[in-house]
């Protein structure tokens, strides 16, 4: 897993912009803290930061082929899940690989081979370009489901690109501005970020399952996968085998490496499935043992309140399924001040405000699993593909005409200046961008009222919410040099599971009852049948008391750039009550006042650290 970043420009040398290229690359060190390497003709200038995962000695990148008088040349961020089966179809067509087993050199010989076409042969996560020379163009492309990030911006003669937000905004070419739909996208969706949408002008992000050709014609964007509907002809049972099939295909894919893997493990049905998979494909035939890490925080045990979107804590249920799996387990606990206090790295790892505590206790957890390990599997998205969350469930969410999990909007803007509401028509916008989302469903003929609306919210949660969590797991593993793979965003399985009836899907009257059903006999009966807990969260005190001194702080500083977006009165009320004049979830289902209070600390951050240009 690594960091990609480039340009080009059809009316400079680029052969003379080096330096540039040496600045947006080192940007994304943390990305790839292991090898860095640059390549540079008139037109095109090539990036990338290594993170060594597979064949150490022959997957150096930028990396160059030839063919004929073409040279090509690939910038890569991903793994290739089907790599064997496309080199052996590359080489019964002649291509000859100079490396043992690059799934870049695969990657990049595809390319060759196939075109832009050849996206639609991939079973992976990837972001990559591709320059060729001859051809004097630049080919952009995303995995289906968006975990790995790619930004773009294209201005006059050029298209400059990167990873992560930062190397853009390393170009010399590129100011950190943003204006009335970048703030709209900040305050009013909160973490759930637009697809599409870069936040800093002009700045856009490839969508998932997109890709983009760009030559002297301009840029041509092309959408080269998308959720098909399809009648779905299996019974329960064989619905449930088929699940099962596809997931313990995927997991086992996801295996390969030539570093350490291993797992996160809460003792949730998603992580636990996971690490069941995997746990058996250890004994079988992998090192025997896998190792397997969860989250708590410091006098968490002494301070839990068990709530109805948190009822138990997740310790003992992690040591429950690593002792019935046999894995060896770590608790990873966190102190609260130092959550409190990585809040600005949290920030600064996703170029933007985020999600508060649950980005800087994920960046915590993720830095000390990375000094055993390099790559772990997650249990990310099986709730927004099997239909897992509360409001899946609950008659009045599925009647809401917005985002379930965008709540209390017009509690929350009381909290920002006045002007700064105006300015970006909060119920205007989101009434929009809900509206845009809606129009892209794809409708299934004859479907009733109630599945159609169902479906709906399926493709909102997996094309919106989903996107959110995976943004947020990459960017804070990935500022850490950990690579974390999601099984369940293998496309072969969410193409299966979209088309499922949500009758079957609940299943035995349970949240994502057919998920529990295709696991039965791999984990115990009462872990199959544990109600969701989401992220845990901490509930010592110490955190709130720092969250709150530090935005006391950033209130009587008169050079706080937040001041002039916010009605400090309001603030300072909520940060002298502890949030509690704020207690109800406004983002998904864990986000209240204390997380808005560290929300407004990752803006402050944001906006001194970035030097924010509004306008």
């Amino acid at each position: 897993m690594c960091g990609i970043t480039g340009w080009v420009d059809w009316k400079d040398d680029l052969a003379r912009r080096g330096h540039t290229l040496e600045l947006m690359v080192k940007t994304l060190s943390r990305r790839g803290p292991d090898a860095s390497g640059t390549w540079l003709s008139q037109h095109a200038a090539i990036g990338h930061r290594r993170l060594v995962v597979v064949d150490p000695e022959g997957g150096g990148q930028p990396m160059t082929r030839r063919r004929g008088e073409r040279v090509y040349t690939i910038t890569y961020n991903g793994e290739l899940y089907n790599t064997l089966e496309l080199r052996r179809e590359l080489e019964a067509r002649g291509c000859i690989f100079l490396t043992g087993n690059s799934d870049t050199e695969v990657l990049l010989m595809a390319y060759m081979e196939w075109g832009p076409a050849c996206v639609e042969r991939l079973n992976g996560i990837f972001a990559f370009a591709v320059w060729s020379e001859a051809a004097q163009s630049l080919f952009l492309a995303r995995d289906r489901l968006g975990v790995k990030p790619l930004f773009y911006l294209q201005r006059g003669s050029s298209l400059i690109f990167g990873s992560e937000l930062k190397a853009i905004l390393a170009h010399p070419a590129v100011m950190p501005e943003v204006g009335a739909e970048g703030l709209a996208e900040i305050f009013v969706m909160g973490p759930s970020r637009t697809p599409g949408h870069g936040v800093y002008r002009d700045v856009c992000e490839l969508r998932p399952g997109c890709c983009l050709l760009y030559d002297r014609n301009g840029a041509g964007l092309r959408r080269y996968w998308a959720l098909a509907n399809r009648p779905h002809t299996h019974g329960l049972d064989e619905t449930a085998a088929r699940v099962r099939e596809l997931l313990t295909d995927t997991v086992e894919r996801q295996l390969v490496s030539d570093v350490p893997v291993c797992a996160f493990l809460s003792g949730g049905l998603d992580s636990s499935a996971i690490t069941a998979i995997a746990a058996r494909a250890f004994q079988g035939k992998g090192p025997g043992v896998i190792h397997t890490y969860s989250v708590d925080y410091a006098g968490n045990e002494r301070h839990f309140k068990p709530d109805y979107f948190q009822p138990s804590s997740d310790a003992q249920w992690a040591g429950r399924v690593s002792d019935f799996l046999g894995t060896l387990h770590h608790v990873i606990e966190i102190d609260n001040v130092e959550m409190a206090q990585a809040l600005e790295q949290a920030t600064l790892a996703n170029d933007l405000p985020g999600m508060a505590d649950v980005d800087s206790s994920l960046y915590l957890f993720c830095r000390e699993v990375k000094k055993n390990h390099t790559v772990a599997l997650s249990g990310e998205s099986a709730d927004e593909i099997f239909g897992g969350y509360p409001w899946f469930h609950s008659k009045e969410a599925r009647g809401l005409h917005t985002y379930p999990w965008i709540r209390l909007l017009r509690q929350r803007m009381r909290f920002f200046s006045p002007d700064l509401v105006e300015l970006l028509k909060p119920e205007e916008y989101i009434t929009k961008r809900y509206s845009e989302a809606l129009a892209e469903v794809p409708r299934l003929e004859g479907e009733g009222t109630a599945e159609a609306r169902m479906r709906e919210l399926f493709y909102l949660n997996i094309t919106r919410f989903m996107q959110t969590l995976l943004d947020r797991k990459d960017r804070m593993s990935m500022a850490v040099g950990l690579e974390v793979r999601v099984p369940f965003c293998d496309h072969r399985l969410v193409e299966y599971v979209w088309n499922i009836p949500w009758e079957l899907k609940s299943c035995d009257n349970m949240a994502k009852g057919i998920l529990r059903r295709a696991l039965a006999g791999l984990l115990p009966a009462d872990v199959l049948n544990r109600k969701k807990s989401p992220y845990p969260k901490t509930h010592n005190p110490e955190y709130l008391t720092a969250v709150c001194d530090r935005v006391l702080s950033i209130l009587a500083d008169p050079g706080s750039p937040l001041l002039p977006l916010i009605n400090t009165g309001a603030v300072r009320a909520l940060a002298e009550s502890g949030g509690a004049a704020f207690d109800r979830p406004w983002f998904g289902q864990l986000m209240k006042g204390p997380q808005f209070l560290a929300f407004l600390i990752q803006v402050d951050v944001w906006l001194r650290r970035y030097r924010v240009v509004i306008r």
